[in-house]
C-alpha cells in the first residue's frame, strides 16, 4: 500500500498497512454511506466503494459526514473509527478500538503499576532514542540527564545550522503569541505529533492517560510516544522555518509536519514501537478475532466463562 496515495476526487488516501490485518484509511471532504457490505465514499467527482473487511481503522478528517447505516456496518465489521484533524494532526474522538482483545491495555496497566516493570518500559523508551548504547546499567536519573543532553544538543545544532538565535524552550500554554518564532513552530509541531499519537493509541485500545515517563495527565502516554519522534521531525523543521522568517509560522509548521510524518513513516513506527514498548516484542499482531471472555479469580489468573459455578 502506498502512503497517502492521492486519488482524484473523492479525496481518499490510504494510510500505511501495518502488518496484514491493520490497515489505516484516511478520508476527508466526502460523504460516507453504506452499500451492502461496502463503505461508499462520495463527493462531487464520483463514488468509491471500499470493502469493510479490508479496513481496520478509518480516520475521518475535515469535511466528512457519515450516515447511521454506514456506522452500523463499520461497527459490525469491527472497524475502529477516529475523528481527526487534517492528515491526523489533531485527535478529536474515537469509536471502538481496533482490537477486540485487551492484550495491549492489560500490558500497559500491568507495566504501570509494577515499579520493576515500569522501569523496564522506561528503559525501552530511552533505548529507542539511543539504539546503539547499552542503558541497562543506568538509573532513571541518569537516563533523564542523558535525554536532556540529547535534546539540548539537537536545539544547539539546529540553531547553528539555520543561523537562528536560540536561548531556551520558552512558551506559555495559554499565550502562544508571546513566544518567538522558533518556539511557536516547536509548539505547533508538537501538537501535530500529539494528535497522531493519540489517534494511534486509541486505535490500539491503549489508555492515553497511563504514561511511564510522563504521569498524572490525561495524555501522559500520548506525550511518551510523541517524544520519541520530535528530534527527527519537529525540531529541525521549527528551526528551518524560523530561519526563513516564515509568515504565519504555526500554519506552515502544521503543513510541513503532515508531510514529514508521512516521509518518516511515523504512523507505522508508532504502532510497532507501542508493541515493542508494552510487550517487548519486535513483531506483534493485534488480534481482531472474537475475544475469549474469562472470569477473574482471586487465586488463579482466570476461569472459564459460561460455566455454572453454583
Amino acid at each position: 500500500m502506498t502512503e497517502f496515495a492521492g486519488m482524484t476526487k473523492p479525496e481518499i488516501q490510504e494510510l500505511p498497512q501495518v502488518k496484514d490485518r491493520i490497515t489505516f484509511l484516511y478520508l476527508e471532504h466526502c460523504q460516507i454511506k453504506r452499500d451492502n457490505g461496502a463503505i461508499k465514499v462520495i463527493d462531487e467527482e464520483g463514488i468509491v466503494l471500499v470493502p469493510s473487511a479490508m479496513i481496520s481503522v478509518i480516520l475521518l478528517g475535515p469535511g466528512t459526514s457519515v450516515t447511521h447505516r454506514a456506522m452500523e456496518l463499520i461497527g459490525d465489521a469491527g472497524v475502529t473509527i477516529v475523528w481527526v484533524g487534517e492528515k491526523g494532526v489533531r485527535y478529536y474522538a474515537s469509536g471502538r478500538p481496533l482490537t477486540t482483545r485487551s492484550t495491549l491495555l492489560l500490558a500497559q496497566a500491568e507495566n504501570v503499576v509494577s515499579q520493576k516493570k515500569h522501569l523496564k518500559v522506561v528503559k525501552r523508551m530511552y533505548a529507542l532514542r539511543f539504539p546503539d548504547e547499552d542503558l541497562s546499567h543506568m538509573t532513571l536519573q541518569q537516563l533523564r540527564g542523558k535525554e536532556g543532553s540529547r535534546v539540548r544538543k539537537q536545539y544547539k545544532e539546529n540553531a547553528e545550522k539555520w543561523g537562528v538565535n536560540w536561548y531556551r524552550r520558552d512558551y506559555k500554554i495559554n499565550d502562544y503569541d508571546q513566544s518567538d518564532d522558533v518556539n511557536k513552530a516547536l509548539s505547533a509541531g508538537n501538537v501535530c505529533l500529539y494528535g497522531l499519537a493519540h489517534a494511534v493509541i486509541a486505535s490500539l485500545g491503549c489508555s492515553p492517560g497511563l504514561g511511564f515517563i510522563h504521569i498524572g495527565h490525561e495524555k501522559s502516554f500520548v506525550y511518551d510516544i510523541a517524544d520519541l519522534y520530535k528530534a527527527e521531525t519537529v525540531i529541525p523543521l521549527a528551526f528551518e522555518l524560523a530561519s526563513k522568517n516564515t509568515k504565519d509560522i504555526g500554519n506552515e509548521m502544521r503543513r510541513r509536519m503532515r508531510e514529514k510524518m508521512v516521509e518518516k513513516h511515523i504512523l507505522e513506527r508508532m504502532v510497532k514501537d507501542i508493541h515493542k514498548i508494552l510487550l517487548d516484542k519486535d513483531e506483534s499482531d493485534v488480534e481482531t478475532n472474537v475475544p475469549i471472555i474469562q472470569l477473574w479469580n482471586s487465586q488463579r489468573e482466570a476461569v472459564p466463562y459460561g460455566v455454572s459455578y453454583s
